[in-house]
């Protein structure tokens, strides 16, 4: 009879812990997160619908968000494709170099994005090692196009490989090998029996590499020149607007991105459980 005091009391204690890692927890997201989005939609819309259409219909930030949606639809693609053939290669081979290999695909995460730009302008910049290639054939790649997608995929491709190489280690290969067995060409395996089990981690990383590709500054600002109308994507007009004092433009085309962003999350989410319900099934 003693010991259900006792009990009564370590359930208490541990019910009161629980309680107040939750509440932590709540503290955190609504100082930390909600607090400054908050401070966003504020100063965003406190000067009236006519400022939000004025800023949204402007030809410097239609011609930002072009650019940026151009950048992040071939990034997403090109890391799509990438990314699957790379996941695939160092789960289902075994090579020389493989480690480092694998190492390899997760230096975007370690290397700054400033550092990233830096090196493309040390490749394709005046006197780089590849400048006088593209240079000969009237091909400019940094300060236009082509070194904005280039640094924005560096960044972004390792979260398709990530998302992708976990699932492929869990499936194994039984099912690709009885496919193969029935006579199924590599290929049409890959589209009839890997990619559908793979969907959810493609997609959770394709997910990922948008909203990524969508914030992505500093190696953009270093090789795009943030030239405006020409090279100026939607975050380097927000870096702009904020240094010309027009803060309430900045804020609304930030508070775009950001509605974006919380919308792929919010998708993200939908992927994670809709995984986890199929694996629990």
């Amino acid at each position: 009879m003693s010991t259900q005091p006792a009990l009564a009391a370590g359930g208490a204690r541990q019910k009161l812990l629980r309680w107040s890692l939750i509440g932590v927890s709540l503290l955190y997201v609504l100082i930390l997160l909600l607090a400054p989005f908050a401070g966003i939609v504020w100063i965003a819309l406190k000067e009236g619908f006519s400022a939000i259409t004025d800023t949204l219909t402007r030809s410097d930030v239609t011609h930002a968000y072009y650019l940026t949606l151009i950048i992040t639809v071939i990034t997403v693609a090109v890391t799509t494709i990438f990314g699957v053939l790379t996941a695939w290669v160092l789960v289902r081979h075994r090579f020389f170099g493989r480690g480092f290999m694998n190492a390899l695909v997760d230096l975007p995460f370690a290397v700054s994005p400033i550092i990233v730009g830096l090196m493309c302008v040390i490749l394709f910049g005046r006197g780089g090692w590849f400048e006088p290639f593209f240079s000969s054939r009237g091909i400019q790649v940094i300060f236009a196009l082509p070194s904005m997608i280039l640094v924005t995929a560096f960044i972004c491709i390792p979260f398709v490989i990530r998302g992708v190489a976990p699932i492929l280690v869990e499936l194994g290969t039984d099912e690709e090998e009885a496919a193969k067995t029935l006579g199924a060409t590599p290929f049409k395996t890959f589209l009839r029996v890997t990619l559908p089990n793979i969907r959810w981690g493609l997609l959770y990383g394709i997910a990922l590499s948008t909203a990524r590709a969508l914030g992505e500054v500093g190696a953009v600002l270093i090789v795009s020149g943030s030239i405006q109308g020409q090279t100026e994507t939607a975050t380097l007009y927000i870096l702009r607007a904020l240094e010309e004092r027009q803060e309430a433009q900045g804020y609304l085309v930030a508070l775009t991105l950001a509605a974006i962003s919380v919308f792929i999350l919010l998708g993200i989410e939908y992927l994670k459980n809709k995984r986890t319900k199929e694996q629990s099934a």
